[in-house]
């Protein structure tokens, strides 16, 4: 009997098969997603711009 646990990936909730995708808990796809989405701001962020004191 194979008892083996499946790992779905949060973001697609698609079965994790690679060893790595498992190890990290996430899909290549997903995770290259997510890379992309670190660096924008989020829609309901305030931005504030300072001026400088001269």
């Amino acid at each position: 009997m194979n008892l083996s646990k499946t790992i779905i990936c949060p973001g697609c909730n698609r079965p994790l098969r690679s060893k790595k995708s498992i190890a990290k808990r996430i899909g290549p796809v997903c995770e290259r997603k997510l890379e992309k989405l670190k660096n924008e701001p989020d829609e309901d962020q305030l931005k504030m711009e300072l001026k400088d004191k001269k």
